[in-house]
């Protein structure tokens, strides 16, 4: 029997990968915004464009753990099957309610979104890896990546043609402006798209598949020593690729680009490497104990930043003397910190604010053991 101990750099990673996601989706005033804490308008990277992948690597990665422990504690893969779809839905419903609350407005709530992709990615790379083993895992990567290359430069749009690489006119804006009219986010770089859309699914789960390979490797055999060694190289070679891969096949986060797929993977191995070196292979755990508490209630987290976020900018608010209203949000980035640094350093000093405040919620579930299963 195997001992069933957290892999602590994992828990450490994911939260960095949340206290990340906190700081730039809460920025003071979206006017003022540093460029790495914002995504790139469209091909290329920021550190902003790091977070999203990551977190479906680190569910990949989790997901062989947890399969692994599910099976030895007598688990049969009926019993799985339901688990896993219990558990993408509940995801799934988090996201809409995300993105419906406070007024749910059903005719226009964006259908696609964060969670609802992690949710589509978690069941779909479940159900490869509970009936593959990592060579068959392997030609599945390939084949995703593969086939969308393939769809997004030789399948024609009407009125476009094929291979269109720009918001309007490329096959992703195509299908989600039809298939999702009406629900995407409102917030994308043309209407219509949205970067959490149908097609550019597909290589989002070949993201989640690197993680799960990944976590093949850390429950192998070999020493600590080697895959920390072996996740640098490995992940050298993929950010090499992704690379040389962006000559034909632009970076690009909005459309989840095979090449976009494969650099992410490449970050997020070293990534991971690094904290593995330093926590589970060298013992400095201390340092990482704020970042793993976070990384124990990620998804809770990222949810109620959600909830609060949206209660303070656009909930809360009150009438000012000069006719207008006045959010609680906006009423602390004047009184606190746009009163001490200039509005760009103001923006990112609320950020880390609001990042830290929601660290206090895990922090207090991590001293009373509550941590929220889904």
């Amino acid at each position: 029997m195997i001992k069933h101990e957290r892999l602590t750099s994992l828990d450490a990673f994911r939260g960095a990968t949340i206290a990340g996601m906190m700081i730039v989706n809460n920025p003071g005033t979206w006017s003022h915004i540093y460029p790495q804490l914002e995504h790139a308008p469209w091909s290329g990277w920021t550190f902003t464009d790091w977070i999203f992948p990551f977190f479906l690597f680190i569910v990949g990665v989790a997901m062989t753990f947890s399969f692994r422990y599910r099976m030895e504690a007598g688990a049969d893969k009926k019993k799985l099957y339901v688990q896993v779809v219990r558990r993408a839905v509940i995801i799934f419903l988090l996201g809409f309610i995300l993105a419906g609350f406070p007024y749910f407005h059903l005719a226009t709530i964006r259908i696609p979104g964060v969670l609802q992709r992690i949710a589509v990615c978690y069941l779909i790379a479940s159900l490869i890896v509970m009936n593959s083993g990592w060579k068959g895992q392997v030609y599945w990567i390939v084949g995703l990546l593969t086939s969308y290359w393939l769809m997004v430069k030789l399948i024609p749009v009407p009125g476009y043609g094929a291979g269109v690489m720009q918001p309007t006119g490329s096959l992703c804006w195509y299908v989600d402006s039809h298939v999702l009219a009406g629900h995407t986010w409102s917030g994308a770089p043309v209407p219509g798209f949205d970067p959490e859309g149908i097609v550019s699914t597909i290589p989002a789960i070949a993201t989640t598949l690197f993680g799960v390979l990944t976590g093949h490797w850390l429950q192998s055999e070999r020493t600590k020593e080697e895959k920390t060694a072996w996740m640098f190289v490995a992940g050298n070679i993929f950010l090499l690729f992704g690379a040389i891969l962006d000559m034909w096949l632009p970076i690009n986060k909005n459309m989840w680009t095979s090449s976009y797929s494969i650099f992410m993977a490449g970050w997020a191995l070293v990534c991971l490497a690094m904290f593995y070196w330093l926590i589970d292979v060298k013992g400095y755990k201390k340092w990482a104990t704020p970042l793993v508490i976070y990384g124990m209630n990620a998804i809770t987290v990222f949810f109620l930043s959600g909830i609060i976020g949206r209660l303070y900018t656009g909930i809360v608010r009150w009438q000012t003397p000069d006719g207008g209203t006045q959010s609680l949000q906006g009423w602390i980035f004047h009184t606190f910190f746009l009163s001490i640094a200039s509005p760009i350093n103001a923006s990112l000093l609320y950020a880390i604010f609001f990042m830290l405040f929601l660290f206090l919620i895990a922090w207090v579930m991590w001293k009373k053991k509550w941590f929220l299963k889904v």
